[in-house]
């Protein structure tokens, strides 16, 4: 569970940030997960709701993001919707594709006060 992980950089940085903008509490963190990111969001929320969390970051709410997957073909320049790395392109029907959305994972924005 790769997600674990993930949530303790997020924490990390999050914390990081609302330190330097002398922060009393961090509400929300918000952030953006592709559909091909591999992150799983339930085992993310979960992970969350498990990990030791200082003070500041104590009521933190976690809100996702879902990032739908895109890709253009590179022969026709057709862009469509993905559900995988190795979908055709419905205008050519060939597969050299480029996914330009749906692999990010980032932080939105964190509500503080």
């Amino acid at each position: 569970m790769h997600e674990l992980s993930i949530t303790m950089n997020i924490l990390n940085i999050v914390e990081e940030n609302a330190i330097d903008l002398n922060a009393k509490t961090v509400h929300e963190i918000e952030i953006d997960i592709g559909e091909l990111s591999g992150v799983d969001d339930d085992a993310l929320q979960f992970a969350m709701q498990c990990t030791v969390k200082s003070e500041l970051l104590n009521h933190a709410l976690l809100v996702i993001n879902k990032i739908p997957a895109k890709a253009r073909c590179k022969t026709c320049n057709h862009e469509f919707d993905v559900s995988d790395y190795y979908a055709e392109c419905p205008e050519c029907h060939g597969f050299d594709n480029d996914i330009y959305q749906g692999k990010e994972l980032k932080i939105k924005s964190i509500t503080i006060d």
